[in-house]
């Protein structure tokens, strides 16, 4: 059974770090574009990141603060959130999708497949 399962939230105050984790059971991570997406109360999910085949792409409002990887070895992948902000509060979820997913279309919540129940996140003092 694919399943991906979020961990790492919880409450931190702003410039405050976060590492958040995308855990697959049932299927090889490695082999799949992995995206993390957000949504606040009120707000459309957004995507935030990438990582599809050795890129990795950002929405402008986390570059430089956000930053992908893949530990291939652990069957995860990590979403290292710095310098956050309570503009970043929201339920953080991954997703799986094709192997290869593009510039112009990782962001999208129709390129993947899979997804999980998510993380909530508050950045709050």
């Amino acid at each position: 059974q694919v399943q991906l399962v979020e961990s790492g939230g919880g409450l931190v105050q702003p410039e405050g770090s976060l590492r958040l984790s995308c855990a697959a059971s049932g299927f090889t991570l490695a082999y799949y574009a992995i995206g993390w997406f957000r949504q606040a109360p009120g707000k459309e999910r957004e995507g935030v990141s990438c990582i599809s085949d050795g890129s990795t792409y950002y929405a402008d409002s986390v570059k430089g603060r956000f930053t992908i990887s893949r530990d291939n070895a652990k069957n995860t992948v990590y979403l290292q959130m710095n310098s956050l902000e309570p503009e970043d509060t929201a339920r953080y979820y991954c997703a799986a999708g094709p192997a290869v997913i593009g510039s112009s279309s990782w962001m999208y919540r129709r390129s993947y497949n899979y997804w999980g129940q998510g993380t909530q996140v508050t950045v709050s003092s």
